[in-house]
């Protein structure tokens, strides 16, 4: 029995370890067309200062990240953030704390007295009876007002998605807050009888000591499998009871195939199999972003906190900033700051891909419009994405039943990235693992 993996990010990993922990004899065998493994899962040092390409951790709350760090030996590098980060702001037309608590919200100059007052109205809104798909916008709307939407679910939205109320799924997207709804008649309702039955803090953000890319490195080597990096996968042929994987300089056949590649480079190489599977990869939907870091060997400001995300209507060229000195010690050398900040998404999608010189200028200006911060970095990195963040759409749900429908046709070959059921950390993770259950037992 051969398995053929295509992509070597934190989905293409973490199911071939899956598969490795049940079936160690399985012959397993991962491509990866860039030199190095991980995907945006990548840390980069400059001068002793640890810049993420991407995400900088996950939270505690949900299991089977920490389950997959414990089993894979990784737990002696697993950091917790520190307790500042808990502080967050949002940018308006001004720079503002994020409420913690019932009384900060009632004091905080975010919503007006009559947007507070809708809010608290939520209690009495009757839960929607259709479980048809609506956006964040509409749902927010419809619960909690146009006021916290446009400021708060707006900021969320640019954080997670790097996209806009209006330009998302919440049922995709945010299943769990539908769940509340549906379950319990209202978000304030839901959320007390769920603290109520959850003792205990809620998820801290942990992540890896020397970045990302340390985890990932010790997941390859726990995963025990062959891995080839710089090796681009050009198409995969369907034969009869198997497929084969044909790169520039050879032809694999593998009893099983599973794709854990971007959906537009899975529709690629799905093509010649099934060109209506093709067209559905091809037609999910992506962020563009770009990712600014400055190093900074002096900085009087404190960043005191986790970072700031902005609002649409703060009409600002930036989405937020990451104060990563201040979540993890080790993010910059001892005395030192670091910070990232976020261009593009769904708000200016053209703004991500600027030139080098022209994303450093967004991201000062951006700085010193939000935190009148007017300093000169010593180290400065910058990473692109033309197709960053999978963003899902209205209709996100209904077009991916479709597509795992038509993917069924064609037993052996299977899908799991972040463009389907969850971008994060801890989504990919537990589809990864899902995904390792519906291989083995089809072994």
């Amino acid at each position: 029995m051969k398995i053929g993996i295509v992509g070597g990010g934190i989905s293409g990993l973490a199911t071939a370890f899956y598969i490795r922990q049940s079936h160690p004899d399985v012959d397993i065998v991962l491509f990866e067309k860039e030199s190095s493994l991980g995907g945006k899962m990548m840390t980069k040092e400059i001068e002793g200062f640890l810049f993420e390409a991407g995400s900088n951790g996950f939270l505690s709350n949900k299991p089977d990240t920490l389950e997959l760090v414990a089993l894979s030996g990784c737990d002696d590098i697993l950091i917790r953030s520190n307790d500042s980060a808990r502080k967050r702001f949002i940018y308006k037309d001004f720079l503002c704390p994020l409420p913690e608590s019932p009384k900060a919200f009632l004091q905080s100059p975010l919503l007006t007295f009559l947007g507070k007052l809708r809010v608290a109205g939520e209690f009495f809104i009757p839960a929607k009876k259709s479980s048809s798909d609506e956006t964040l916008q509409s749902f927010g709307y419809r619960r909690v007002g146009k006021e916290m939407t446009d400021v708060f679910l707006d900021a969320m939205v640019a954080g997670i998605f790097a996209s806009k109320p209006d330009k998302i799924s919440v049922n995709s997207a945010f299943p769990a807050v539908v769940k509340l709804e549906k379950e319990y008649g209202g978000l304030f309702r839901g959320m007390l009888a769920k603290k109520k039955k959850e003792a205990g803090p809620g998820g801290i953000l942990m992540s890896f000591e020397k970045g990302v890319s340390h985890f990932i490195e010790r997941l390859a080597q726990s995963a025990k499998i062959e891995i080839c990096t710089g090796v681009n996968v050009e198409c995969i042929d369907k034969n009869d009871s198997n497929y084969t994987i044909k790169t520039k300089d050879q032809e694999i056949v593998c009893d099983k195939v599973i794709l854990s590649t971007p959906a537009y480079i899975s529709s690629q190489l799905v093509k010649e199999i099934d060109s209506e599977l093709s067209f559905m990869l091809d037609d999910i939907e992506y962020s563009p972003i770009s990712i600014v870091g400055f190093g900074y060997n002096t900085l009087a400001h404190d960043l005191d906190g986790f970072g700031l995300l902005t609002t649409t209507s703060a009409h600002k060229e930036i989405l937020g900033v990451l104060w990563d000195s201040s979540i993890f010690d080790d993010r910059a050398p001892q005395g030192k700051k670091s910070l990232r900040v976020m261009i593009g998404g769904q708000r200016n999608p053209m703004l991500a891909l600027k030139s080098d010189q022209e994303l450093i200028a967004i991201a000062k200006n951006g700085l010193k419009e939000t935190m009148d911060l007017d300093a000169n970095p010593d180290v400065v990195f910058v990473e692109r994405y033309e197709k960053g963040i999978p963003n899902y759409r209205l209709g996100h749900g209904a077009r991916m039943e479709k597509l795992f429908e038509t993917l069924a046709k064609h037993s052996g070959l299977y899908l799991n990235a972040n463009a389907y059921f969850g971008v994060g950390l801890n989504d990919c993770v537990s589809n990864s693992k899902k995904c390792a259950q519906t291989v083995i037992r089809e072994l």
